[in-house]
């Protein structure tokens, strides 16, 4: 776990306005009993998770696709190749949305900006994170990855096999 308190207490904070401003629908399948809390997610989605990104194209058409993410210090992180077209899209609009569903037993959406990291250097933490994961290969990449930690607007957090018939 790489959550401080103070991580963990803004992550809940995200978690709980998300909720109270959730529409209808929403609201009705991630019951009070499915929602899961800061450190519940946090002992979830640990390592490298696969996600889905959705990025926006320079004449508004969604795009996703899969990436490798990481919950780090109470944020979403993921990266890419410097030469993929979502940098291209992330590098003219931020905008993000991304999903990680685990069968019915986690499901992890949030909503927000993509905000560059620098990881060779004010973001060397989560770069060290991510050499834990990948090696050596992670420096070897020609051109260098890119990476994002995502600004969160919301986020909704659920063990949707709480509804699961017995």
């Amino acid at each position: 776990m790489n959550e401080r308190d103070e991580d963990l207490a803004r992550l809940q904070q995200l978690l709980d306005t998300s909720y109270a401003q959730a529409g209808r629908h929403l609201v009705a399948i991630h019951t009070p009993a499915a929602r899961l809390t800061a450190d519940a997610l946090v002992a979830a989605y640990t390592g490298m998770q696969v996600a889905v990104v959705a990025t926006v194209a320079s004449d508004g058409r969604p795009f996703t696709g899969p990436v490798d993410t990481f919950l780090h210090r109470g944020h979403l992180y993921f990266g890419t190749d410097a030469s993929a077209v979502r940098t291209r899209h992330l590098d003219r609009d931020p905008v993000v949305s991304i999903t990680h569903v685990r069968g019915e037993s986690l499901v992890v959406t949030v909503h927000g900006e993509a905000v560059a990291e620098d990881l060779s250097g004010t973001d060397a933490d989560f770069a060290a994170r991510t050499r834990e994961h990948y090696g050596t290969a992670w420096d070897e990449w020609d051109p260098a990855p890119r990476a994002w930690w995502v600004r969160p607007h919301r986020m909704y957090a659920a063990d949707m096999s709480v509804h699961a018939s017995a």
